[in-house]
Order: structure tokens, then sequence, then C-alpha cells
């Protein structure tokens, strides 16, 4: 749980970085990979990143001007990530000017639960990381190259001339 903005602001901007870059990294025609018939694409996987930041933290009392609609998948990655990193940027903005450290700890109901805010701040990163690791396998899968997110990929390894670590 997020006890300060500073705190929350240095792993936004890293965790919300990491996003951005794997997003950068679909392909128009990779995002309707998936894994099964009954999963959820690439694109759609994608796209709800950028819905929740619209949806989570205005749910718990963040006033900002941004809404993406579930329904309304693009189909240009590019405006997947675009979306995403203008959302992201605006849901920091909003952060910052409207919470403060101590109404961080604020209770909301979120999704049946009473919810700090600061606790509200994790599982959106939280969530992100979940969605993350789902793109990064059907990325795979769909030959895409992964970028590292906590450390080099595979991929990054080679290029530096190393093997990749198990």
């Amino acid at each position: 749980m997020f006890r300060t903005i500073a705190d929350f602001t240095s792993s936004w901007n890293a965790e919300s970085g990491n996003t951005a870059r794997l997003l950068r990294t679909l392909t128009d025609s990779s995002l309707h990979a998936r894994m099964d018939d009954q999963g959820r694409t690439l694109g759609r996987i994608a796209w709800h990143l950028v819905e929740t930041l619209g949806e989570m933290l205005p749910a718990a009392g963040l006033k900002f001007d941004f809404h993406a609609d579930p329904s309304d998948v693009p189909s240009r990655a590019s405006d997947i990530a675009d979306a995403y990193e203008r959302g992201a940027r605006l849901l920091l903005e909003a952060v910052s000017a409207q919470w403060s450290d101590a109404s961080l700890l604020e209770t909301t109901n979120m999704y049946g639960q009473d919810w700090m805010r600061g606790f509200t701040l994790q599982c959106l990163i939280l969530h992100q990381a979940h969605h993350r690791g789902q793109l990064t396998v059907i990325m795979r899968q769909a030959g895409l190259q992964v970028p590292g997110m906590v450390g080099p990929s595979r991929e990054e390894w080679a290029s530096m001339g190393m093997p990749a670590q198990d």
C-alpha cells in the first residue's frame, strides 16, 4: 500500500513506463493473437489496461478527463499505446493535484470492499503487472520480441553478447 504520493509517483513512472514500452512493441497484425479460442486477444488485453486507467481511480474519487470505451478496441496498436500514455500521464497529474499523503488513508468502496486509496494505487500497479504477463506470453506465441520488464529479456541478453539467463 502506498503511504506517500512521492512513493506512488516513483513506482508509477517506472511501471507505466514498462507498460508503455510493452504496448509499443505490439503491431497492428498482432492485435488479433490469442492463447485459445476463448481467450482475450492481445488487442483486448492491451485495451483493458487503457480502459482501467479511466475506471479504477475515478471509482476511488479521483477526477480526471479520461475515458476509454471497453467495447471500442482500436485496430491500430499505436492508438492503444498513445491512449495508454495519455491516460497514464493524466492519472499521475490528477493524483498529484487532488490527493495528499493523508488522503491515501481514506477508504472507498471498491468492488464491494473498503479499500484505502493507497491500496487502490497499489492494486492498479499490480493489475498492470498481471496483464503485462499475459501480454508477454501471447506476444511470444505471435512471434513478437518481448522487452525486458524487470531485467533483460532473452533477446536483450543476446544483444549484450551474453547467454540468456534461466
